[in-house]
């Protein structure tokens, strides 16, 4: 109803209810409460909305109809119809597609100024018979009642007051907890993993913040998921507070697990997703974007910081809230039912934007993987997220998780088979050893002699691995996969690998024995690796002139053998800048005497400027005054605070009043210039 008062104007209610698409009792009703609101109010010539209500509603276009205000004074219903009677296929076309989008469009290089017998185009035609209106620039607009025209008379087409309805279909309820629960383990299990591989390979942190592109398909990897699916528990990891962003002992940022990660991955897994799900459900990030092009182009990255939206808690929050209005033993039926979804929470929210309607989607999409949903409906646990309970939640998803075995069979192919999810610490050492295969009701591990030296590299004896293969394996361990651990067990360490900044060489091995083992050049880091060669952990620049304290007398030995001699770098000064040219000068000093002079000037008219009776001083007398201004062209002076609090006052020419944003020549700055209306602090004629 508010919409439609601001598209008609001043009108009778008679007039408002005939136009609205809805029951004229309810319709009748809604106005009611709009005058009790003090929204709308009965002035001598109808009922008008209050003054600043269209810019708080952004009524530009209207936030459910889509339409403009009517023209000043509109054409009757029949004579515009009959103006659109009369147009061509092409600009009937034309006309039609400018108000399925926004209700906005630019003329080109068609005349603003034709009669219908001369228009050649299109838009010509539709410029003559006031069909479009010409507004600054070349932009114009469909008016109000034109709009209401192509909609036979009402702002909407559809019935406004008609709740839409959810398609939905049935299924077992025992199912939806079952698959809502597996999908619950894999991504606690998921993140555990990609943690426990973070702690000992970070990676690092972009210089913008975020997750390198390369790092995301490392992840997607490790864990056998799509990127997207990479990205959401990455992106899930960091609002439950087991991921952040740490230094490396280089001093390099990287994405390192927190100590909660410890605490974490202790506790029951029910209690763990209850974690990662409260964390998605209060976060502002948006997973589904990483990938995708931002306004610039530019690729968004995961964890970078601008990967979020205000409104993505309540898109998430307002779609389980929507989804648990379907009762138990129904979902949301394939193909259908999140349209209708989203059409319901459009119809709920809708002055939301148009990304709402993604984010509400996504929102979806991201509660499947979670296991929050499944099935396309909403088990008991998630129906206790949506009402906000998560321990609640945690203890109803518990009978359905899978129960964790202990135990997998060992194959002569060097697979391992887990009959089962396997518990957290078993999974964890099998992963060092073995790379996952395949996944599903068994989940499938192939051992390698790449997969094995992971195993070696951590620490772990030929041993030890025997006696964990044999620990949790329910078959004897085969013949090729002790033979295989043999072997990786027998080539590992044999190539070593040491740093060093520099080596010595002498023909005199005694001499170089008494100089690695002098006192003095304990801090240079010598070591012998032979009678003859001596390596260094200092750098040549630091060994060359430590070397020569202690009474040797070495030189620089290139790759080819050959001694290398080089004298110091010659030392230059950069010579003085020379003075500017004195036609730079002047030109530089008469622009500063110009913006001095205009400064002068604009302060004399800001002082000659007294407050009068007819000043405006609150916030709806300034808009007034602005209006006024802009209508007349005129010039004033407004009292205005910056960003940084300190008032002052502008002489400024009013140009446009939009979204809460004035833009006026400022005389001062000689340009013109944005200022934000709830700044400024009263108006007075210039």
């Amino acid at each position: 109803m508010l919409d439609a008062l601001l598209v008609a104007g001043q009108t009778t209610s008679d007039d408002l209810i005939s136009i609205v698409a809805a029951d004229p009792a309810r319709t009748a009703a809604a106005l009611d409460r709009l005058l009790d609101l003090a929204l709308a109010w009965e002035a001598p010539g109808g009922i008008r909305a209050l003054t600043g209500v269209a810019d708080a509603l952004r009524a530009m276009p209207g936030v459910v109809s889509g339409l403009r205000p009517a023209s000043p004074e509109p054409a009757p219903p029949d004579e515009v119809a009959a103006r659109i009677a009369e147009l061509s296929p092409a600009a009937a076309a034309l006309l039609r597609h400018v108000d399925a989008h926004g209700g906005e469009g630019t003329t080109g290089s068609a005349r603003r100024t034709v009669s219908p017998a001369e228009a050649r185009t299109p838009a010509e035609e539709l410029l003559s018979r006031r069909l479009l209106v010409p507004r600054e620039g070349d932009t114009v607009v469909v008016p109000g009642e034109v709009g209401l025209a192509l909609r036979g008379g009402r702002t909407t087409t559809e019935p406004v007051d008609e709740v839409p309805t959810l398609a939905t279909s049935s299924r077992d309820a025992a199912l939806v907890a079952r698959t809502a629960a597996g999908a619950a383990f894999d991504v606690v299990r998921r993140v555990e993993l990609l943690l426990d591989h973070w702690g000992v390979q970070p990676p690092s942190v972009l210089r913008s913040g975020g997750l390198a592109v390369r790092d995301l398909k490392l992840v997607a990897r490790e864990l056998h998921v799509d990127e997207p699916g990479a990205a959401l528990i990455v992106e899930v990891a960091l609002p439950a507070g087991l991921v952040a962003e740490g230094a490396q002992p280089d001093g390099s940022p990287a994405w390192l697990p927190t100590d909660e990660f410890d605490v974490w991955s202790g506790r029951p897994i029910a209690e763990r997703w209850s974690r990662l799900v409260g964390g998605w459900l209060a976060s502002s990030r948006v997973p589904s974007l990483v990938g995708s092009r931002d306004p610039a182009g530019k690729s968004w990255n995961a964890l970078a910081p601008e990967l979020s939206s205000g409104l993505a808690e309540e898109a998430r929050r307002l779609a389980l809230r929507v989804l648990a209005e379907v009762p138990e033993g129904e979902v949301l039926a394939a193909g259908t039912g999140v349209a209708s979804l989203v059409q319901r929470i459009g119809w709920l929210r809708p002055r939301r934007p148009a990304v709402f309607t993604d984010l509400v989607t996504w929102a979806l999409d991201e509660a499947a993987v979670l296991g929050v949903t499944g099935a396309g409906g909403l088990p008991p646990s998630g129906r206790l997220v949506a009402d906000g309970d998560l321990s609640g939640a945690a203890a109803a998803i518990d009978d359905h998780l899978p129960r964790p075995v202990e135990h997998v069979l060992l194959q002569a192919d060097l697979t391992a088979v887990a009959p089962g999810p396997l518990e957290s610490e078993v999974a964890r050492r099998l992963h060092l050893l073995a790379d996952v295969e395949s996944r599903g009701g068994a989940t499938v591990y192939r051992f390698s002699a790449g997969s094995l030296r992971r195993g070696f590299d951590a620490g772990w004896s030929a041993l030890e691995v025997r006696d964990f293969l044999t620990s949790v394996s329910q078959t004897p361990v085969p013949q090729p996969l002790e033979f295989l651990v043999d072997d990786v067990a027998r080539t590992f360490g044999s190539v070593r690998v040491g740093h060093a900044e520099a080596f010595l060489r002498a023909d005199d091995e005694a001499a170089l024995a008494a100089l690695v083992h002098d006192p003095r050049a304990r801090t240079l880091g010598l070591r012998l690796l032979a009678p003859t060669v001596a390596i260094s952990t200092s750098p040549i620049d630091v060994l060359l002139p430590r070397l020569r304290e202690l009474g040797a007398a070495p030189v620089v030995e290139a790759a080819d053998g050959t001694v290398r001699v080089s004298r110091p770098d010659l030392q230059r000064a950069r010579p003085r800048r020379g003075r500017r040219p004195a036609g730079a000068l002047e030109a530089r000093q008469a622009a500063q005497v110009q913006a001095v002079a205009t400064a002068i000037r604009a302060g004399d008219r800001a002082g000659a400027s007294r407050p009068t009776l007819t000043d405006a001083t609150t916030p709806s007398g300034a808009l007034a005054a602005l209006r006024e201004a802009i209508e007349s062209g005129s010039t004033v002076v407004i009292g205005y605070v910056d960003n940084h609090g300190a008032s002052g006052e502008r002489v400024v020419e009013p140009r446009r009043l939009d979204g809460g944003r004035l833009s006026a020549y400022d005389l001062r700055a000689d340009d013109v210039r944005e200022f934000a209306v709830h700044r400024i602090t009263g108006v007075r004629r210039g």
